[in-house]
């Protein structure tokens, strides 16, 4: 059985953190995603800390803190990895969409990793958030095993709390679209009203594996994605296979 609840109490803010720590492969000396003394002011001055339980066991952590414009920004969400794949992350975001609402708030705002493309997926096509700005090195350098030698660019995301229709995500070229491939480069000549954005197939492990590569992907995404968005462009979809829809906004 699954539960979401706030957590209370140092225990259950210490069990988060070595949940959080083993999600986010920290090592001794690295810095925690959230820190206990952290999710105790969280808690304490009226923020979001919760957690999920499957059978009892915490599987699931995440917390938030109030922002302007009668907002909830979500810090840090991790799950399990032998939770995955049951619906834990989408329902932790109900959850804390439903603890916004419960006060009132408008949306919730988060940033995530715009290299990652389950991320990318599941944040603007499952949960049908809007990325609206690109922000390169966000959060500067960060000692953990995801994010450790990669700079931290980042798109901000947007989640309306009282929930809006899905963007539809196509499978497929439109006319008159300019391609963006690796190398930040269009595939076409000439301006287009849709330019298309290409991720790698995974890049936590070309972060590990190949980390030459994967700079040069941080880099051209950051030229191309970035660029657009800068350009006036906005992400309309993102697609099964790893691409970013964009559009010209209105």
């Amino acid at each position: 059985m699954l539960e979401i609840r706030i957590l209370h109490g140092t225990s259950e803010f210490q069990a988060a953190d070595r949940l959080l720590r083993r999600v986010w492969n920290t090592r001794a000396g690295d810095d925690p995603p959230v820190a206990v003394d952290l999710m105790c002011a969280l808690e304490h001055t009226g923020g979001y800390v919760g957690g999920a339980f499957l059978d009892g066991v915490l599987v699931a952590a995440a917390s938030g803190f109030l922002a302007e414009r009668a907002s909830l920004h979500s810090h840090v969400v991790g799950v399990a990895a032998e939770a995955r794949g049951r619906g834990i992350g989408q329902a932790i975001k109900a959850h804390q969409r439903e603890w916004a609402a419960e006060r009132g708030l408008n949306s919730i705002s988060w940033t995530f990793d715009p290299l990652v493309r389950r991320n990318a997926f599941f944040n603007l096509a499952r949960l049908g958030a809007r990325a609206e700005r690109y922000v390169p090195d966000f959060y500067g350098p960060m000692n953990d095993g995801i994010n450790g030698g990669d700079v931290t660019d980042r798109l901000f995301a947007h989640w309306p709390v009282h929930p809006e229709p899905e963007p539809s995500a196509p499978d497929g070229p439109r006319k008159g679209e300019v391609i963006l491939d690796e190398t930040g480069a269009p595939r076409e000549p000439g301006g287009a009203a849709v330019l298309r954005c290409a991720t790698p197939a995974d890049a936590e492990r070309l972060r590990r594996e190949q980390p030459g590569e994967a700079a040069r992907w941080r880099a051209a995404q950051r030229a191309a994605l970035g660029g657009a968005l800068d350009r006036g462009y906005r992400i309309a979809a993102f697609t099964r296979d790893g691409w970013y829809v964009l559009e010209r906004a209105a």
